[in-house]
């Protein structure tokens, strides 16, 4: 019976991985050279407002790519957490301390994401309406 039930999820896998393989295209040359362009413009943008003022535009622009980085690193280890406490959970035969663990971490992973976008959500507000 496993095996007709392999057979059938390997066959119905090819026949998408086909269909998907047929709806595949190649990206048109230009679309790249104007994505590079509009970014080559926007890198020049920020370079001529640094030179113009070296003050606070340019410290606000700063601490927003930091934050920017800081809130991604952030959300690899929330994704990180994630993906450990589902295997750890799928893996545990049935044992119900390596259930409640895994329950345990996703919940607290959960919270701990809820609480960093509470934060970052009062530090914007606060700061938008300081400056």
């Amino acid at each position: 019976m496993n095996k007709k039930i392999f057979a059938v999820v390997l066959g119905l896998s090819l026949v998408l991985s086909a269909f998907l393989a047929l709806a595949v295209r190649a990206q048109d040359v230009t679309d790249a050279i104007n994505g590079l362009d509009k970014s080559a413009s926007q890198i020049d943008a920020f370079k001529d407002q640094t030179k113009e003022s070296f003050g606070s535009d340019f410290l606000s622009s700063k601490a927003g790519q930091a934050i920017g980085l800081i809130l991604s690193f952030i959300g690899v280890i929330f994704l990180a957490l994630m993906i450990y406490a589902g295997v750890m959970w799928m893996t545990s035969s049935g044992n119900d301390q390596v259930v409640t663990k895994a329950k345990d971490l996703i919940v607290n992973a959960v919270i701990g994401l809820v609480v960093v976008l509470a934060a970052y959500a009062i530090t914007a507000f606060v700061s938008s309406e300081l400056f």
